[in-house]
């Protein structure tokens, strides 16, 4: 790690989880998936501890603020040492939502769900 307390950008996503793999954050920084502030970031950006990242998934903008710089990818329950999540709950729950609908919306004249189908309901649902 340098010694002026900075990482890159793509190494610190992948270090606290947000991304499996390094190529994976690289791709989103290029993507223009990730921003530092309101700037979007290449994935060769240092980043520095209070910074706030945020992070494009799908219709979600997750919000991070940087609290540490770890050597390497760090447990799962490290994780709050070295990140702040600050994602609205409410933005949570309507990506949730919205998954939810997506999946019980039918076209009409489909005919009813498969055994399959309704598995995934069931576990989408919560009930098995």
């Amino acid at each position: 790690m340098p010694a002026d307390d900075t990482c890159r950008i793509d190494r610190w996503l992948w270090a606290v989880r947000i991304f499996k793999t390094r190529s994976l954050a690289a791709s989103a920084c290029r993507g223009g998936h990730v921003r530092l502030g309101d700037t979007v970031v290449k994935p060769a950006r240092d980043v520095r501890i209070g910074e706030v990242v945020t992070v494009r998934d799908g219709l979600l903008e997750r919000r991070f603020v940087v609290k540490g710089l770890p050597a390497s990818r760090v447990g799962a329950k490290l994780v709050p040492d070295f990140c702040e999540d600050r994602t609205p709950p409410e933005a949570i729950e309507q990506v949730k939502a919205a998954r939810v609908q997506q999946v019980l919306a039918r076209d009409r004249g489909a005919g009813r769900p498969t055994k399959r189908d309704r598995r995934q309901l069931d576990q989408l649902l919560g009930g098995g």
